[in-house]
Parts: C-alpha cells; structure tokens; sequence
C-alpha cells in the first residue's frame, strides 16, 4: 500500500476496499452490502466511519442506498460510443435516436420511415417545452449563432432516453414559424431534426459542431437524474442549408457517465479491428 493511501481517511481506506470487492466481483451488481454491524465488526470501526465510506462510495455511483430496505451494488453503467468522423458527410440526418439501444424492433436505417427501433416509453426523444425564446443568456447565444432576432425564435427542449433511463437533454432554437405542428406541443417526437426537414422540406447540413463539459444546473440534474453540479458533456453547433444559411441551432447536455465521443481520423476499411464499435450522432 503506497504511504498516500496509509494517510488517508480510515472511511477513505475502507471504501477503497469496499470498491475492490465490487472491481473483482466479490459483491456482484445487485447484490446487498452487509449491514452497518456487520461492516463495523469485520473492519473494526465505529458506525460513523461506515456512514461515511458508504457515503463516498454513493457519490462514485459504485452502490445505491434504498432507504428502508438496505444498500445494493450499482450495475455498471451504459455507456453510448458516439462518432464524430470528420470524413463523413456533412448532412445532418439527424440519427441521435439510431445511437441508442433501444428494445424493440431493428431500425430501418437513414433511408427513412421509422428509425426509432423501440416501441413508446422505451426510448428516443421525447419534447418536454415549447416557448418563445427569451432575454435569457442561453437564448441569447442561440439567437447571435443563427443571426436571428430573439423575437423571431422558438426554443423546443427533449429529453433522450435509453430504456426508461434519461440519458441527455436538448434544447433547439430556430424560426418560430419553422416549428413544425409535432413539436409544438410535449410529447413523443421520434427525432427533432428528422421531424423538422420533412415538415419544412429543408435539407439539413451541418455547419460547425463543438464539444466542451459542465457541471448539471438544477434543471438539467432533475431531468437526468443527477446530482447538481455533475459532469455533463455538451454537443453544440449550428445546422444550415446547403447554401450555408443557418436554420438550428442545438446544444445537447448529456450525462458524461454515459457517454464518449470517439473521433475516426481514417477511412472505417483501414481502422483496426480494435477499434471500439461507434453508433453515430446527428
């Protein structure tokens, strides 16, 4: 044991333990941590360092507490490879819903119809709000990208699932009289970028795309359900017509435990069969 783990906390040292337990599969996901008593007699400590070794352990997601009924190995978590391929072409298909896993039936690919692959309240994009963008900052910025009056733009926020589970959520600004009649109102959306060039006939290219992380505000944290202050990773940029005329503007908040982006340099026949399997994002 190295002398920097020898200083640390006692509660530090015996989460530590705890975690590789769970690393080597002694405690399985799933499976029910000892009680308080028992974790106190077998490592010789008092009741508040266990707390606080449990608490440590909840904040890395390793455990979840169900108050009432005991505490219980987390299982690992989902994680959706996103490729970002600067060889690809630049229309924006929009195929955020064909990255996730979602159960149901196989998805029909980009040629159209339906590619949500899953069946209602088991994934995709759902709306969540329609407004008139305000004097807000991040309407603001949205408004500066696309070249737009605040006045003349809407703001359509989505949440993303897998499964039931809220993996992102998205907020698109465009012309308020570009917004089509399904994505006025909350409610099932399929694929906002999809929904918006069929019901205005506009191709979709992209223009740029940027890629940084936050911290989840209170909004963001409630629908992911996370803690306040959570890495987030953020997929923005602007959408444009082929003529480079800006049309939408996106900025997509996704949980960082849930997600990576992998940037493909070469074409996908010369690239290593170890490279990890990629779904793509619109």
């Amino acid at each position: 044991m190295s002398n920097r783990r020898r200083a640390a906390p006692v509660y530090l040292q015996l989460a530590r333990q705890i975690q590789e337990r769970i690393d080597a599969g002694e405690l399985p996901a799933g499976s029910r941590l000892p009680s308080e008593p028992e974790l106190c007699a077998e490592f010789g400590v008092n009741r508040l360092t266990i707390r606080q070794a449990v608490a440590e352990l909840e904040r890395a997601a390793s455990i979840e507490i169900r108050r009432g009924v005991g505490t219980f190995v987390r299982p690992p978590v989902t994680r959706v490879s996103i490729t970002v391929d600067p060889l690809s072409q630049r229309l924006d298909v929009g195929s955020v819903t064909m990255a996730l896993p979602h159960t149901g039936a196989p998805t029909r690919g980009e040629g159209g119809g339906d590619d949500r692959g899953g069946v209602p309240g088991e994934g995709g994009e759902r709306v969540i709000a329609v407004a008139p963008a305000s004097d807000s900052a991040v309407d603001a910025e949205a408004a500066r990208h696309l070249g737009r009056p605040l006045a003349e733009l809407s703001r359509v926020e989505t949440v993303v699932l897998i499964g039931a589970e809220p993996w992102g959520v998205s907020s698109y600004w465009m012309e308020s009289a570009l917004v089509p009649r399904e994505l006025s109102v909350p409610g099932e959306a399929d694929n906002v970028v999809r929904v918006l060039a069929e019901a205005t006939g506009i191709v979709l290219e992209y223009d740029w795309r940027a890629f940084s992380a936050v911290g989840a505000d209170i909004g963001d944290a409630d629908l992911l359900g996370v803690p306040t202050g959570s890495p987030l990773l953020v997929r923005e940029g602007v959408s444009c017509t082929p003529d480079g005329e800006a049309v939408l503007y996106v900025r997509r908040r996704i949980n960082g435990e849930r997600a990576r982006f992998v940037l493909n340099f070469r074409p996908e026949k010369e690239r290593s069969d170890a490279m990890p399997s990629t779904a793509e994002d619109g």
